[in-house]
């Protein structure tokens, strides 16, 4: 048993991001996600939201999102179905209205699910190489030369951040790089930080490189070749 709230809090603030940024990456509202650190599940629309909207975040923070569902559920939704049930007749203008209501639910759970996929996506190709653009900085018809770097977690865990060119860069990787995961990434300059450097291992180009005790390594793609 561990504490739902507190974890996501404490995932969520490790990685420096505020309550706005969240909001856009799980398209869920702001309120719900401070309501799940909160643990105030009562002010969430129900059992089925909240258990997608849990997976959701915990997803989106590099957590493990079916182990949050099935925490909440072993805590506050195992044995309601248990309970006896009551068998009344339902007026059918209300019959109409829980069916409309269901059909509600499933587009919710739906885009949920879509918004869940192209998270999971998103973090596991965030290292897909993007085009190359021509004739930028290299003359036309000749690709601009890139350098490949390859992060693995040998040792552990390890946060990482992968930005272009420098600290200032665009960032294109935010995530956890669990014990055995493995990430490459190609472009002109790369700036990487690791939180736990030791617990990886990096390879720049095909040759082991020595990351410093800071956790920072800038990687350059070597000049062309002159024709």
């Amino acid at each position: 048993m561990f504490e739902i709230g507190a974890s996501l809090r404490e995932a969520r603030t490790r990685q420096g991001l505020d309550f706005n940024e969240m909001e856009h990456r799980t398209k869920v509202r702001a309120k719900y996600l401070r309501a799940l650190e909160d643990e105030q599940f009562r002010v969430l629309p129900g059992h089925t939201y909240i258990k997608g909207f849990l997976r959701t975040y915990a997803d989106a923070l590099g957590l493990d999102g079916q182990l949050y569902v099935d925490e909440y559920n072993s805590r506050f939704v195992v044995g309601e179905d248990d309970q006896p049930v009551r068998m009344r007749r339902v007026p059918q203008a209300r019959q109409r209205k829980e069916r409309r209501e269901s059909r509600l639910v499933v587009l919710a759970l739906a885009s949920i699910a879509v918004v869940t996929a192209l998270v999971i996506a998103a973090w596991k190709f965030g290292a897909t190489d993007e085009p190359q653009v021509r004739g930028v900085n290299a003359p036309a018809g000749v690709a601009s030369p890139t350098v490949t770097v390859v992060v693995r977690g040998a040792r552990g865990a390890s946060y990482m951040e992968v930005r272009l060119g420098s600290r200032a860069g665009t960032p294109i990787y935010r995530g956890t790089l669990e014990r055995g995961q493995r990430r490459a990434f190609t472009r002109p300059k790369l700036f990487v930080s690791l939180a736990s450097p030791a617990n990886v291992e990096v390879v720049v180009d095909g040759k082991r490189a020595s990351v410093p005790a800071s956790g920072e390594l800038v990687a350059t793609a070597k000049p062309a070749p002159s024709p």
